[in-house]
């Protein structure tokens, strides 16, 4: 096996560490723009699988990067349980909000998932088999805490504050729709394993929003029931968790044996992640995707600081949250180029 993201996800140490990036399929590429115009929606574009594929395949056709992630959207499990879904240009995903008992009642039984998600498990298949042996293919989800704020909201929040108080005001409904969410992603990501996938990346997006001990109860805690049934049934899958802006917290993540890998957002000092994360995990992380639209020697020597921090464990470099649509592409090729020719 020469995959050396998956190896280093099971603890081995390289001297060049690999390198994916979060959103490295998007807007940023030209290519992506004209494959997104094909689609028609987004939503199209995330349940075709031919495009799935060509869009998964883009970045690793123009960089030398160690990973692939499969092209979908966090919010397809709330589709795929019978929650409205669109994408509105310019605005971001609007659902039809579940305000009550009622609302949730309405939601489609986990086994019916598939019925809606089965292109998606078609992309998997396809791009695995038109990656290259040396590419690690990731699959991913959103985790139950942050897919609920958008089930409950209605659309991307800030603050979350109606699905706080929701949580709040109706803890017994939240935690049937908590559980219910995590349980649908342990059969989607179940599938994408059966699929192709080599590991598998869940997103908690939201995790730094959440107050006080509802920080274990409803982000820790469902990201652990997942990965250990995961763990389960293939054992040998790594998982990457990312429960971006949970500060001090991310060193009782990393304690977790469920979790291979841990990955840190940017505003993570990376000394305090190399005492405090990297001794107990794999770390992935951190740079601010804003270097990606600076460039520069600051892109450099950022990069190589991050790359040296780390190197006396297993590291995945990685950004600290996705690319932005406004990054240059010579600035991802100057940031490959630093940590693969050593600059």
């Amino acid at each position: 096996m020469n995959k050396i993201l998956l190896k280093t996800l099971l603890g081995h140490k390289f001297k060049t560490p690999p390198i994916w990036l979060m959103r490295q399929a998007g807007r940023y590429l030209p290519e992506y723009k004209e494959t997104r115009k094909k689609a028609g929606s987004f939503l199209d574009l995330c349940y075709n699988p031919k495009l799935a594929t060509e869009v998964t395949l883009q970045p690793l056709r123009r960089f030398d990067l160690d990973g692939a992630i499969l092209f979908a959207d966090i919010l397809l499990i709330p589709n795929a349980l019978g929650q409205h879904l669109e994408f509105i240009e310019g605005k971001g995903p609007s659902l039809k909000p579940i305000k009550n008992f009622s609302d949730y009642k309405n939601l489609n039984e986990v086994n019916k998932i598939h019925d809606i998600l089965n292109p998606v498990y078609d992309a998997v298949s396809n791009i695995k088999s038109k990656l290259e042996k040396n590419i690690t293919f990731i699959g991913f989800a959103g985790s139950p805490w942050t897919v609920s704020t958008y089930m409950i909201e209605g659309q991307g929040s800030k603050d979350h504050i109606k699905t706080k108080t929701f949580m709040l005001q109706h803890p017994e409904i939240f935690d049937k729709l908590i559980l219910k969410i995590e349980k649908a992603t342990v059969e989607y990501l179940s599938k994408q394993i059966v699929a192709g996938v080599d590991a598998i990346k869940i997103f908690d997006s939201w995790a730094g929003s959440l107050p006080g001990h509802y920080l274990e109860k409803y982000s820790l805690n469902p990201m652990k029931n997942i990965a250990k049934e995961l763990k389960k049934r293939f054992p040998k899958i790594p998982l990457i968790v990312f429960p971006r802006g949970v500060g001090p917290m991310y060193e009782k993540f990393s304690k977790m044996k469920e979790f291979n890998c841990i990955a840190i957002d940017s505003n993570i000092d990376i000394t305090w992640a190399k005492n405090n994360i990297q001794k107990n995990s794999v770390i992935q992380g951190n740079l601010d995707p804003a270097y990606l639209v600076s460039g520069g020697k600051d892109l450099v020597n950022k990069t190589i600081d991050i790359v040296e921090k780390f190197s006396t464990a297993s590291h995945i470099f990685n950004l600290g949250h996705g690319i932005t649509p406004n990054a240059k592409i010579e600035n991802v090729e100057l940031l490959i180029k630093t940590i693969k020719d050593k600059i």
